[in-house]
């Protein structure tokens, strides 16, 4: 793997990382922007899970040894987001985005992790 292929994979990783644990610090301290929107949602019960959920999962993305879990938890956590924005009627762009930087991160850092999606498997014969 090239360098700067592996540097930037890691400034990517630590930019998601950064703002995952700022937004989960914003859930956690309880803001009131956060909290209003999140009770607009009716979610508001659940802040404080949403927050250590997105803060562990954001962790997890940025040690090497559980990257692969964090990417997957993340992936679950943004499409969450996804849904929520797009049943309130609001825009999801960004978070799309950022979905999609979650995978670009991990494909420049770990790119065996989407192997299988770049391999062809025989295919059984049927009989």
């Amino acid at each position: 793997m090239s360098r700067s292929r592996r540097i930037t994979g890691w400034v990517l990783t630590g930019l998601l990382t950064a703002l995952f644990a700022a937004s989960a610090a914003g859930k956690l301290a309880g803001a009131a922007q956060v909290v209003e929107m999140f009770r607009k949602w009716g979610l508001e019960n659940n802040l404080l899970l949403i927050g250590v959920g997105e803060l562990v999962s954001a962790l997890l993305f940025a040690i090497p040894r559980t990257h692969s879990l964090g990417v997957l938890l993340l992936s679950a956590y943004m499409g969450g987001a996804i849904v929520t924005h797009m049943q309130h009627g609001e825009a999801y762009v960004s978070q799309s985005v950022i979905l999609v930087l979650i995978w670009v991160a991990s494909f420049l850092r770990h790119p065996e992790l989407l192997h299988s999606f770049r391999t062809t498997r025989p295919v059984a014969a049927a009989g």
